[in-house]
This record gives structure tokens, sequence and C-alpha cells, in this order.
């Protein structure tokens, strides 16, 4: 009788971000990779910068989310 090889999931590295703006203080969900700059939605002011992979938080992190 052969024993069961438990194959691992693979997770995705991919996360949600809670931000904060530095201008207006709201709150807002971006994601990490993201390929489109992230704007906020009260003052307008650029919250996530695309680089090509993980993306250049230009905000205040607060915390992943999921």
């Amino acid at each position: 009788m052969s024993k069961k090889v438990k194959v691992p999931i693979p997770e995705p590295r991919t996360k949600f971000i809670l931000v904060r703006c530095p201008n207006c203080g709201n709150e807002q969900v971006v994601f990490s990779h993201a390929t489109f700059p992230t704007r906020c939605l009260i003052c307008g002011n650029q919250l996530v910068r695309p680089t090509g992979g993980r993306a250049m938080l230009q905000a205040q992190f607060i915390k992943i989310i999921g």
C-alpha cells in the first residue's frame, strides 16, 4: 500500500492593501500589483504607481486584507 503524497496548493503572491491618503486621510483598498495608477476617491491624489511588477505605494500602508 503506497502513501498518498500531499501536493501543496500554490497561493497567489498578490494581496489587497488598505492604505491612507496623505492629503485627506481617506482609507482605500488598493491592489498590490496594480497595472494602472490608483487615485484617491476624495481628493484625486495618486496612491499607487505601477512599476511592472509590485506597485509602488505613495500612500501610508495600514494593513493587508486577505
